[in-house]
């Protein structure tokens, strides 16, 4: 889906100039009229830009971005026809992610935008998602998934499951395991891995899961 662009410009004929160069580029756009609850505005429109004018009636585009910046990470590029220096480390100082001074001409406005949603995007972090037989490993909230409900896991019992969905089918060594789990101690009871295993055993089967953990002596374990 095409990414969603906010406008926040009080300039009618700019505003609506925008959304046509930002519609034609084939962005989703939202353009109020309003600018009483711009924060509440951009929460509830999920965009993935927003564009903010600095000069708004009744408030500061600086102080608005920081209110934004209260409810989401929403990428913010200022557009003003201030040439101060000053205000452009302000703006990036409020939060702003760019500074584009008007009048600015189309193709440079859409590259300083799809720059923006590129650097944007790489930036965010998004677990892999590992799932096996039906069983989802959420790394994000350190649980397991079966039917919809959670089943909660420690963080070394998170560790364990992150290193067998990594090689589902593949049995893993014990010896590998303990290294990658306590590599910085200088000594781990062989036991301890055992007792995590069983662990993750009775939580599954609680859960209504089987014989989802394989062990066959000499080789390790594996999903």
């Amino acid at each position: 889906m095409n990414s969603k662009i906010l406008i926040v410009e009080d300039d009618a004929v700019i505003r609506r100039e925008l959304k046509l160069l930002l519609e034609n580029a084939m962005y989703r756009v939202a353009a109020p009229e309003d600018f009483e609850d711009i924060p509440v505005l951009a929460d509830r429109e999920e965009p993935d830009l927003i564009l903010l004018d600095v000069n708004l009636p009744g408030c500061s585009g600086f102080d608005l971005c920081m209110d934004i910046r209260e409810k989401t990470d929403t990428p913010i590029i200022f557009l003003t026809g201030r040439t101060d220096s000053m205000d452009e480390l302000n703006g990036m100082l409020k939060g702003g992610d760019d500074y584009i001074r008007k009048p600015c001409p189309a193709p440079l406005l859409l590259a300083r935008i799809a720059a923006v949603l590129k650097r944007t995007a790489r930036q965010e972090s998004v677990p892999p998602c590992f799932v096996k037989d039906g069983v989802r490993l959420d790394i994000s909230r350190c649980c397991l998934i079966w039917k919809d409900a959670p089943i909660d896991l420690t963080r070394t019992e998170m560790k364990i499951f992150h290193r067998l969905f990594q090689t589902p089918g593949e049995f893993v060594a014990r010896a590998e395991l303990v290294e990658e789990l306590w590599e910085n101690q200088i000594f781990i009871d062989d036991n301890t891995l055992s007792v995590h295993i069983t662990r993750l055993r009775e939580k599954l089967r609680s859960a209504g899961i089987t014989d989802f953990i394989e062990t066959k002596r000499g080789l390790g374990y594996r999903i």
